[in-house]
């Protein structure tokens, strides 16, 4: 059980920029209808290079929790999945 519980919430051993990211495409989820964000507004809102941006990214859409799509002059949005959307509902949700 304490194995899941690990698996299931954010630890110091995850890199920050993940969870950060996943707070933002959770948000905007929420705001945009499960609709893309522009890969440019999603690291203003997580304060990202894009660089760092674009590596998390990569690593969640490996992880099937995001979707990303890149155009040839690098412009590019990126939503979450529906596992990725119920992982952030899970993490960020409000205990209250």
């Amino acid at each position: 059980m304490a194995d899941e519980k690990a698996q299931s919430e954010p630890t110091g051993e995850i890199d920050p920029a993940i969870v950060d990211v996943l707070l933002v495409l959770g948000q905007a989820g929420i705001e945009a209808a499960g609709g893309p964000w522009s890969l440019a507004r999603i690291a203003k809102r997580a304060q990202l290079p894009m660089s760092v941006l674009r590596r998390v990214l990569t690593q969640l859409e490996s992880a099937g929790l995001a979707e990303v799509s890149i155009e040839e002059n690098g412009r590019g949005h990126a939503s979450l999945t529906p596992e990725g959307a119920a992982l952030a509902a899970q993490w960020f949700s409000d205990p209250a």
